[in-house]
């Protein structure tokens, strides 16, 4: 067990971090619109369209290390709104806990058994600090223990629609690292997998399910056990002089993480004016470096991309401006769409967006037509939005993730009454009398 005095914590990352910055590089995180990014994979996302603004093998599942803990912080967070837990409710620490908490090659702020810890404090601990036994220790709270916490994770991952991921411990160490505590049903020697864009879906739903998650991660430094920890994103607005060169202004999370095998990783998110950005690299090969490719998608991202009213609500196909209308007092009916259509884009590609209709066949009858009676603002089908330029369009961060509105009708149609449907009636029938008469005529000259 680490022994640490009030303050002691502080002074050793200080001097960690000096010793770090003399051998690094001026850090610049200049706006450029082509990326050459230091990192074996990396994403950019809008954090409120999903909108997948630059991937680079986003797709390829690497460990992900301590950013694995951004699913324990969902967990524990669905368990608090749930009322399983509170964040007042405690715990105490388990001898598999305390065994990580107790080896100096771990992250940890060292956590004593036989003692009473707070959600609150340990959730601090974990997302601040990245405490290994921390996560542990609410892994178990939830679950009883971590092997039942594991199969949870995977399918909360399921649940939220993660394209590729596997969960083998809720800490992100590696598994041969854990020993016997390795969660049971797992692979002694496997390691978690995530990959950027798998990352960025699971920020993407903890920043929009639990906006409170970012209150913890954008705190620069916390109060535990009477000395103080520092968070270990150096993109948050610190007081120490060396690291100042890394604050990005507006950044408020969200997760570091390193192991041997993973690399130094981070998954960022800031906001700006409004606009919210999520990043994702990986396998980066310094603490810094993380930081300074970061800087690099963020910059891309705020610099280079506006979020625009495309159309606007009301908005109508001049083509495609009405719809025809059976049995009703009128014989066709306008539609637009709902919802103005907003996305983050370059602003040369303005005019390369367009929308399509998509009628719901259940509402139309066998004449393609609407039947009455229709009321003012019924869906009567979907517009979604279409990009027709030729640039490389990463699409979306989930795939079902399409930008699209209601289709409605503008004004009610009522049905026409018997009278007037009789009418019509006949005269369809008589019409297509004629229409028979006049075929069998023709076909006596023929």
């Amino acid at each position: 067990m680490i022994q640490l005095k009030k303050k002691s914590l502080s002074v050793i990352l200080a001097f960690v971090l000096l010793i770090t910055t003399f051998t690094l590089q001026p850090f610049a995180a200049n706006a450029q619109s082509t990326l050459d990014l230091n990192a074996e994979s990396a994403i950019l996302v809008d954090g409120d369209t999903g909108k997948v603004l630059y991937a680079k093998n986003a797709e390829v599942a690497l460990p992900p290390a301590s950013m694995t803990k951004m699913m324990t912080e969902y967990l524990v967070l669905e368990a608090i709104a749930e009322g399983e837990i509170s964040w007042d409710s405690t715990t105490q620490i388990s001898d598999y806990a305390y065994s990580i908490s107790a080896n100096v090659l771990f992250s940890g702020i060292g956590l004593t058994q036989s003692k009473d810890y707070a959600v609150r404090d340990l959730y601090n601990a974990m997302a601040v600090f990245s405490d290994n036994a921390a996560t542990i220790a609410l892994a178990e709270l939830i679950s009883g223990n971590e092997t039942e916490f594991v199969k949870k994770m995977n399918e909360k991952a399921e649940e939220l629609g993660l394209s590729e991921y596997k969960f083998v411990n809720s800490s992100g160490l590696d598994n041969d690292t854990l020993g016997d505590n390795a969660p049971e049903g797992t692979d002694p020697n496997a390691s978690n997998l995530l990959s950027a864009k798998s990352a960025a879906q699971l920020a993407y739903h903890l920043v929009n399910d639990y906006p409170e998650s970012l209150e913890i991660s954008s705190q620069t430094e916390v109060d535990f056990e009477g000395y103080t920890v520092e968070n270990l994103n150096w993109m948050l607005p610190h007081k120490a002089t060396f690291l100042k060169q890394f604050h990005y202004e507006g950044m408020d999370g969200l997760k570091t993480g390193n192991t041997e095998l993973a690399g130094y990783t981070f998954t960022g998110t800031a906001k700006r004016d409004g606009k919210r950005l999520i990043s994702v690299v990986m396998k980066t090969s310094s603490k810094a470096e993380r930081f300074k490719e970061t800087a690099k998608l963020l910059d891309y991202g705020f610099n280079n991309f506006q979020t625009e009213e495309l159309f606007a609500a009301g908005y109508q196909l001049e083509k495609e401006a009405t719809i025809p209308v059976a049995k009703g007092k009128e014989d066709q009916v306008n539609v637009s769409i709902s919802d103005a259509i907003s996305v983050p884009i370059q602003t040369e590609d303005l005019e390369l967006y367009s929308i399509e209709y998509e009628i719901d066949k259940e509402k139309l009858n066998d004449n393609g037509e609407l039947v009455a009676p229709i009321k003012k603002g019924e869906k009567v089908g979907t517009a979604t939005l279409i990009y027709e330029g030729e640039a490389e369009d990463f699409g979306y961060i989930f795939d079902d993730n399409t930008v699209s509105v209601d289709l409605v009708s503008d004004e009610a149609v009522e049905k026409s009454n018997w009278f007037m449907l009789t009418l019509g009636a006949i005269g369809d029938f008589f019409s297509n009398i004629f229409s028979v008469s006049v075929d069998w005529v023709k076909e006596l000259f023929n």
